[in-house]
């Protein structure tokens, strides 16, 4: 990996930073030359001087403060990529599943962006920008799978907030993206392939098989490709690109 510096001496808070997209995410952009304040239930492994980690529960706005409180001066800019599976029919899905995995996928997500936006708005124009926010939806949040309900619905939310978020702050200098990515390679996606070989006898690799029939690479996502598009969203790079939902899935969804 050649670094070009696109978040050399701008500061960031990467949610769910302990595993999966949240952690590559958070190697890429120190890799990059920028500092990032980590939130997440566990912590992840040391990535050295330029990384702080903070425990959060990101559905807690104290603890939300504590995270943005880790930041020294400016935040350039915030990836909220900490979130739950679930899902199941509508009539036979629990009430208390619902309420969980909307709570944790999207009132996280409108938590996380208040305190960045409240944060932003009272920065100085760099560039005539004053920040980017950059969330993680789904691509079942743009067209929804069989059974996916819940998980569907919070994430098309997460979709929608964005774009919200990014009419009403645009013109304040601060910018506002989703990122759709497909099945990809993350503690997530594992537990989704253990439920289907628990729920059906098939082997982990047929498992496998069912989630990725529909893409036409023939394979997961690997979350440094999704990190590699969050860099490019929350660098300078991408100054005209807001309200966007940016599908990485291999072409399994095709927009446009």
């Amino acid at each position: 990996m050649v670094s070009v510096d696109r978040a050399s001496s701008r500061t960031f808070v990467v949610t769910g930073a302990a595993s999966g997209i949240g952690l590559a995410t958070a190697e890429r952009l120190l890799a990059e030359g920028g500092s990032v304040v980590g939130a997440d239930l566990a912590a992840p492994p040391d990535l050295g001087p330029d990384f702080r980690f903070v425990a959060a529960d990101i559905t807690d706005e104290a603890a939300i403060a504590a995270v943005l409180a880790a930041v020294p001066d400016r935040l350039d800019g915030v990836v909220h990529a900490a979130g739950v599976a679930g899902g199941g029919p509508v009539h036979l899905l629990d009430r208390a599943e619902w309420e969980r995995v909307i709570t944790i996928n999207l009132t996280g997500t409108f938590l996380v962006a208040k305190a960045a936006l409240a944060r932003m708005i009272e920065q100085p124009r760099v560039d005539g920008e004053r920040g980017s926010i950059v969330t993680l939806a789904s691509i079942e949040g743009l067209e929804g799978t069989a059974g996916g309900s819940v998980y569907n619905a919070a994430k098309g939310g997460v979709v929608m907030l964005t774009k919200n978020i990014a009419l009403d702050y645009g013109p304040s200098g601060i910018r506002a993206n989703a990122i759709c990515p497909g099945f990809t390679e993350t503690p997530l996606v594992a537990r989704a392939v253990e439920t289907i070989v628990a729920k059906t006898g098939r082997s982990e690799e047929l498992a496998k098989a069912e989630l990725i029939k529909s893409n036409p690479q023939g394979r997961l996502v690997r979350p440094e490709e999704v990190a590699d598009a969050v860099l490019w969203l929350a660098s300078p790079g991408a100054a005209s690109i807001n309200g966007q939902a940016i599908v990485v899935a291999g072409g399994e969804v095709m927009v446009g």
